[in-house]
């Protein structure tokens, strides 16, 4: 009966064969690659670089690299520790282990950054509230990895990744043996 239902209506079809695919959509969004534009000064040079506030830079976010929990320093995409429905960008400059020169109004003059934790800034630390103001970032609360420019087309490409030398001294498993 239901071969003969789908063949009498085309249109009802071609419906249930878009609607079987809204599953794959859906996980692919989650945890595969999504779009996002961004806004703000805090990223400038990468993102917005000529402050106009009508255009935003329109990225690629890999969401897979959080959900493996392999993190380097890199761009990240993560929700505000300050405010949870808030969702922001920042360049992680330490993982867990390593020790982290802070900058005002970060209190301490260095931070050895707990387990679990990463230390994350803007480009444009005048423009930026990031860790020297909330302190270091809880690994769970990264949603994705920006990873190209999509849009303006001029700009189009990998995100550059920028070291902060000087800033973090870097914490090395010894080997033992």
């Amino acid at each position: 009966i239901m071969p003969r239902f789908f063949s009498s209506y085309p249109t009802i079809r071609a419906c249930v064969g878009i609607a079987s695919w809204i599953p794959v959509i859906i996980w692919s969004l989650d945890h595969g690659y999504t779009i996002s534009s961004i806004s703000g000064r805090s990223m400038q040079p990468t993102f917005n670089p000529d402050s106009n506030k009508l255009t935003r830079d329109i990225v690629l976010l890999n969401r897979q690299a959080a959900i493996s929990h392999k993190y380097k320093r890199d761009l990240e995409w993560f929700s505000a520790p300050d405010d949870p429905d808030k969702v922001i960008t920042k360049r992680i400059i330490a993982l867990e282990g390593d020790t982290v020169f802070t900058l005002p109004p970060y209190p301490d003059k260095f931070l050895r950054i707990p387990n679990g934790y990463c230390w994350v800034e803007g480009d444009d630390a005048l423009h930026s509230k990031d860790s020297n103001t909330f302190g270091p970032v809880p690994l769970g609360l990264i949603n994705a990895k920006v990873t190209y420019v999509l849009w303006p087309l001029a700009r189009f490409g990998k995100v550059p990744n920028i070291e902060k030398p000087g800033r973090v001294a870097k914490y090395a498993e010894s080997s033992v043996g």
